[in-house]
């Protein structure tokens, strides 16, 4: 049964990949608001289209993220992509050089 190890580790690759190129876009994403970008380009757009949905869900249940002005809710995001790695990519990874 060599196909369910390898199975296994191809999703943890491939959610890894996806958790590290969001990671990125939020970077990307918080740094822009920071310069107060043109709002109908088409890549402040995407980002905006990407991220907002998220900072919203956190801002809603931990309304501590919005102080004095700053928006914290990216910082949470962050934090919960890495939590989110180490926790279940990290793990399935390893089961799957278990199973091997």
């Amino acid at each position: 049964m060599i196909v369910l190890p390898n199975l296994m580790r191809a999703i943890a690759v491939v959610f890894y990949t996806v958790l590290n190129v969001y990671f990125w876009i939020v970077i990307i994403s918080a740094v822009l608001s920071w310069v107060r970008p043109d709002p109908y380009n088409p890549i402040v757009r995407i980002l905006r289209a990407l991220t907002e949905p998220v900072y919203y869900r956190i801002r809603k249940h931990l309304p501590f993220t919005y102080m004095a002005g700053i928006d914290f809710s990216p910082v949470v995001v962050l934090l919960i992509i890495k939590l989110i790695e180490i926790a279940v990519v990290d793990s399935l990874y390893q089961y799957a050089l278990r199973l091997a």
